[in-house]
């Protein structure tokens, strides 16, 4: 009950972010688009600790269908949370009676969240980089490498002849 009523407050408060911007439209759907980019964020944290963790060797991606079917569940699971039979309409109603002091303290509550979850989900590219590095994967591959270390001979290379031709060099 707990993790429901934590939840229906982070709709509220995208809701009153969403509400109080100049534009008021849709603030209902703003709010469980924000939600759903942090479930969806927090999904590919957890797949990525996974792939570095456990099971190197997986494809943490995927394929389009399955993002396609996750995506769908949250968007389904998020409209019967909250716009089924416009039921975002009492959550609002019933968290706008919190006394100021409470409310005050659910934001920094919601804002240390939202923080976590985004900190979370960049430090997890970070280990993912880090790893990338250690096994050579990736743009980190040898051969990745190597070709990049040529192209940038070659355009190096190449800066030099122009600068030899503007100042003149290059007819000595």
């Amino acid at each position: 009950m707990l993790i429901k009523k934590a939840y229906y407050y982070l709709f509220y408060k995208f809701y009153k972010m969403s509400a109080s911007a100049p534009s008021k439209w849709w603030s209902e759907g703003k709010a469980s688009m924000a939600i759903g980019v942090l479930e969806i964020w927090t999904i590919i944290s957890i797949l990525i600790y996974y792939k570095i963790l456990i099971d190197p060797s997986s494809n943490i991606m995927g394929t389009t269908i399955i993002w396609f079917i996750i995506i769908i569940a949250i968007t389904i699971a998020d409209y019967y949370i909250f716009h089924h039979k416009n039921k975002w309409k009492n959550i609002i109603s019933e968290f706008d009676k919190l006394p100021r002091k409470k409310n005050i303290l659910g934001s920094w509550i919601v804002f240390g969240l939202v923080l976590l979850i985004t900190g979370n989900f960049i430090f997890s590219f970070y280990c993912l980089d880090r790893q990338a590095r250690k096994d050579q994967v990736g743009p980190y591959a040898p051969e990745i490498v190597a070709k990049e270390r040529r192209e940038d001979s070659l355009q190096k290379a190449k800066q030099i002849e122009n600068l030899k031709k503007i100042y003149g060099e290059d007819k000595k």
